[in-house]
């Protein structure tokens, strides 16, 4: 049986590669571990591909041939179920989907073991469907027609997770959603965190240790710009922030001009998508709202040492930014659901706020005293959910199922 793990033929299926996220880090991960297992999704960006996978083969469907195919891929949606079936993936031992919507439902054979690592049953159609209906920029006939569209394609979605015979779940957040619309259990794996990609400022592993934590006197959020990050709940708080300050830690109580000694409120917001333009209309002339677009992995990693504190606003499965800026030493300003409330510790790599309200985020900052927090315990805390860890998880785990799935055949 051992003979047979170590011939094991694998395939990765991933959902689609035209953006940079947390479950992109993951298929880059899983590639890492099976260097010779091809990869199949939807489609892909090509610079994309030729910057991570080089010399990999990458097999995209036929969306990635038709007109607007990777740039307007969303236009694709009703097609994409039809479109993950017409893979063949006939000769694999072990099919592994790495998905938060479609590549779940690739259809293998009897001798085929289908491992799915879920990062959540997909949001638009189970947990956000109101609230991604409500969002859309459009008149209420054509909401009603892809309401109708996304009823079609629940259904598929529902029917897909049948098809997965053991589900991976990103956090306890996932494996209870899994369970609820799926009616299955999963094992939990948290995903990689690239510690080595990041630094706590001041340190010798910082390029430049005369940086200092906070010295810029900024909060920070970013991710991918969608309406459900909820983003611009952050900005509105600030925006009220602005007409505030906080105090400068040179100032003293017993001087008379420490009214005028406070500093603003600065955020800085990294990442790009489709919400920058309402994004940016919201923040409107604030001046301690900077957007500063993608950036580079060095200037992230320089933007997480040196911040105050990272804001992370919205639900999330798991929380990858979140990890990248403990990873930095630096605490966490979130809110009390999902994957957060896994791997912050309170008042020890972070504290919460109750809901996606601005003045929740006022009353969180306005609280919060960087002084209190060792960048050096939050660094080891973030070292635990290290890429190393998720890589022997998952490798264990994959050769454990596949020998019981061999031995039941």
């Amino acid at each position: 049986m051992r003979y047979a793990l170590c011939v094991m033929r694998i395939a990765l299926i991933h959902d689609h590669l035209a953006q940079d996220g947390g479950a992109e880090k993951v298929l880059k991960s899983l590639s890492e571990i099976y260097p010779d297992a091809p990869i199949y999704t939807l489609l892909y960006n090509k610079k994309n591909v030729a910057k991570y996978y080089p010399g990999r083969k990458v097999e995209a469907s036929i969306i990635q041939k038709m007109p607007g195919g990777v740039k307007h891929y969303q236009w694709y949606m009703p097609f994409m179920p039809m479109a993950i079936e017409f893979f063949d993936l006939r000769g694999f031992d072990v099919v592994l989907s790495d998905t938060a919507s479609f590549a779940k439902g690739v259809i293998t054979g009897p001798d085929t073991l289908h491992i799915c690592y879920c990062h959540t049953p997909t949001r638009y159609l189970w947990s956000d469907t109101h609230q991604y209906i409500n969002e859309l920029r459009y008149n209420k006939f054509f909401k009603k027609i892809i309401s109708m569209v996304l009823n079609y394609v629940r259904v598929w979605d529902r029917m897909a997770a049948d098809r997965v015979d053991v589900f991976i779940a990103n956090s306890d957040a996932v494996k209870k959603r899994i369970k609820k619309y799926y009616r299955r259990d999963a094992k939990i794996i948290f995903p990689p965190t690239e510690t080595e990609k990041f630094h706590v400022a001041g340190t010798k592993t910082d390029n430049n240790e005369n940086t200092k934590a906070g010295k810029e006197n900024y909060f920070l959020c970013g991710c991918r710009l969608v309406p459900y990050k909820r983003i611009d709940v952050v900005i509105e708080a600030f925006k009220t922030l602005n007409n505030h300050g906080q105090l400068d830690d040179s100032s003293s109580q017993a001087n008379p001009e420490v009214e005028n000694s406070r500093k603003p409120y600065k955020l800085k917001i990294f990442g790009d998508g489709i919400d920058l333009p309402r994004l940016k209309k919201i923040a409107g002339d604030a001046q301690n709202i900077e957007f500063l677009g993608r950036v580079s992995d060095e200037e992230r990693a320089r933007l997480y040492s040196e911040c105050l504190a990272f804001i992370n606003p919205q639900v999330e499965d798991f929380g990858i930014t979140i990890m990248e800026a403990m990873a930095s030493g630096r605490p966490v300003i979130a809110l009390n659901k999902g994957g957060a409330r896994e791997i912050v510790k309170e008042d020890i790599t972070g504290n919460f706020f109750a809901n996606e309200r601005a003045e929740d985020i006022i009353a969180a900052v306005k609280k919060f005293d960087a002084k209190k927090y060792v960048p050096a315990e939050i660094r080891a805390h973030a070292e635990k959910f290290s890429e190393e860890r998720f890589k022997k998880e998952i490798k264990e785990f994959v050769e454990n199922e596949y020998e019981k799935f061999k031995n039941d055949c």
